[in-house]
């Protein structure tokens, strides 16, 4: 049985194929229009997930949508009419293409797939609750989704059981965590449902002084986790921006313009509202548990990417376990729609667990070959042992490579298949792929990749966290690339039954240097997706400041490379970011 499961028209738009309720292929429409998060129909993902399995969309048996249109409508406008006339530009650019294409879900499906047999659509959170509860390794869990906004959900609690869901309480807008933290990223002068791990990554260099003042003027937190924001200083409920002019006066400054100066000001604002998002989250959890007494915690929605806040789940609560699937954000909704239907709504016996996140396009040697050739672009081959040595040693002196193999990675961590890759030993590298890789802000942090068996000599930690969701303090000095200011680390661990190669890539470094660490990013410039197919592996490669280009066992100099024949506008780099 093929279901294909859909999110889309919000952010991160992404389909999801499960063949007999396991994921076959997942990916996110980003990753084939290069339009970072783009929220359009995911055409080009759908028709990857059906060429990955070989099949049409007439041999579907379902097709599922992660959410219920008409209700959602009603929400925009039912606060759009509360905010009225304060609302009207803003209804006017919303209202045409809801009536024109979004509240036609099956229609519209049916129409792109040449589909005819049954579209089935459920609540937003119900799919979050999905995407992780149904393919978790637990029977019988807790459930917790938090995020920006639903149909009029922003948040849920529930138990999930062998093959069933109950969400028993929710949050509703326009009272919401994940809003709350995107006004602040947009008072910061980033991109809201872009950039908040960037405030998350400025955190750490703050301190929380205006703590107390959010508390006090704009979140009404009770003991169990629900709250009230005080939409007085909030717009996004009706507006274009996500402010009011009463938030700058609050904390006594405008909003910072983009790419200007980061002020001690905007780290202690940074810092602030991650100590509020950590305390609101360690509420909830804390009163789920009380409410359900069970150990396991599985965790969905936006908010389930700030890795601070999940790992103070762990220390701080008495949930013993906890997962969180690798693409928890919206893109997520497309698997959990599906393994609803097959689980839940058909009543299949649950026989799958989500372990890797390796489920997009990958390219077979001769793609590769071919594609080099044709562009007559220099490189070496070589075979799978030699290739793992060749790049142990490149490393190891101190080059930056681009690190392109299998399958790619659903969900926003590169997880060592379409990855950036450094040597962690070396503090400078931590500059050098910010600044001239990256062409990104000298702030933000890079993950390290471990080898699973030896995560222990080098971080406090005593569970994988093989999506990098969750982070630990760092015990060993000998990883300064990779260390945060507030020496933790977001952290990939890697077992070899996970992900073969770049496991044994991880164990020739470490047989080569004696760290069994590497310095991992995702393989983009700032403002792009993460790479899918080997021409935008090596354009990125040839813009960037990377040494040297891995694209499957071929390996490509930089130093041998003819500059490409373009205007390279760096600029472009920042416009979506």
């Amino acid at each position: 049985m093929y279901i294909l499961g859909i999110s889309a028209f919000y952010h991160d738009s992404a389909a999801a194929l499960l063949k007999d309720g396991v994921i076959v292929a997942a990916a996110q429409e980003e990753r084939f229009t290069r339009i970072k998060h783009d929220p359009d129909f995911p055409i080009n993902a759908i028709n990857y997930c059906l060429s990955s399995a070989n099949i049409s969309a007439k041999e579907l048996d379902y097709v599922g949508f992660y959410e219920k249109p008409f209700i959602k409508f009603e929400r925009i406008l039912d606060s759009h009419l509360a905010a009225f006339p304060k609302s009207y530009i803003s209804f006017l650019m919303a209202t045409p293409l809801w009536l024109k294409e979004k509240l036609w879900i099956p229609s519209l499906i049916r129409k792109k797939l040449n589909y005819e047999g049954e579209v089935l659509m459920i609540e937003h959170h119900l799919s979050h609750a999905g995407s992780s509860f149904l393919v978790s390794p637990f029977k019988e869990s807790a459930i917790l989704t938090i995020d920006g906004v639903g149909e009029w959900s922003t948040g849920a609690y529930g138990i999930g059981k062998d093959n069933q869901i109950e969400l028993f309480y929710e949050t509703r807008f326009p009272h919401s965590l994940g809003l709350l933290y995107s006004a602040f990223t947009y008072y910061l002068g980033f991109k809201v449902n872009s950039a908040e791990y960037k405030v998350m990554g400025l955190a750490p260099y703050g301190e929380p002084v205006f703590y107390d003042l959010i508390m006090k003027e704009l979140v009404d937190l009770k003991d169990d986790g629900s709250f009230k924001l005080n939409m007085r200083y909030f717009s996004y409920d009706y507006g274009l921006k996500m402010t009011s002019s009463r938030f700058n006066k609050l904390f006594g400054s405008p909003r910072r313009a983009p790419e200007s100066e980061i002020k001690k000001f905007h780290q202690d604002i940074a810092s602030s509202l991650q100590k509020v998002t950590e305390e609101i989250v360690l509420r909830m959890a804390n009163h789920l548990y009380k409410e359900t007494g069970l150990k396991n915690l599985c965790l969905a929605g936006g908010v389930a990417l700030n890795c601070l806040a999940n790992s103070r789940i762990l220390k701080e609560t008495q949930f013993k376990n906890l997962f969180i699937q690798p693409g928890s954000s919206d893109a997520g909704g497309a698997v959990g729609v599906a393994a609803y239907i097959h689980y839940t709504l058909l009543n299949n016996q649950r026989s799958f667990v989500w372990k890797d996140a390796y489920l997009g396009p990958e390219y077979s040697a001769d793609q590769i070959r071919d594609f080099l050739h044709q562009g007559k672009i220099p490189h070496r081959e070589y075979d799978r042992q030699e290739l793992l040595k060749v790049t142990a040693r490149l490393l190891s002196e101190e080059n930056i490579i681009g690190w392109f193999q299998g399958r790619m990675e659903f969900g926003p961590r590169s997880l060592g298949n379409r990855s950036i890759l450094a040597d962690p030993r070396k503090a400078e590298n931590k500059d050098k792929v910010n600044q001239k890789v990256k062409y990104r802000e000298s702030f933000r942090p890079f993950a390290p990749s471990v080898i699973w068996e030896k995560a222990k000599d080098y971080f406090e930690i005593d569970i994988p966290s093989p999506f990098m969701l969750l982070t630990f303090n760092v015990k060993s000095k000998k990883i300064p690339a990779v260390t945060h200011v507030d020496s933790s680390a977001r952290l990939q661990t890697v077992k070899r039954e996970e992900n073969e190669l770049f496991y044994d890539l991880l164990s020739e470094f470490y047989k080569l240097t004696a760290c069994p660490v590497l310095l991992n990013t995702s393989f983009n410039l700032r403002g792009e997706p993460i790479v899918c197919n080997p021409e935008e592996a090596y354009l990125s490669f040839m813009r960037s400041g990377m040494d040297y280009l891995i694209l499957g066992n071929f390996v490509l100099d930089k130093k041998e490379m003819t500059p490409l024949k373009e205007e390279f506008a760096y600029e472009k780099l920042f416009a979506q970011d």
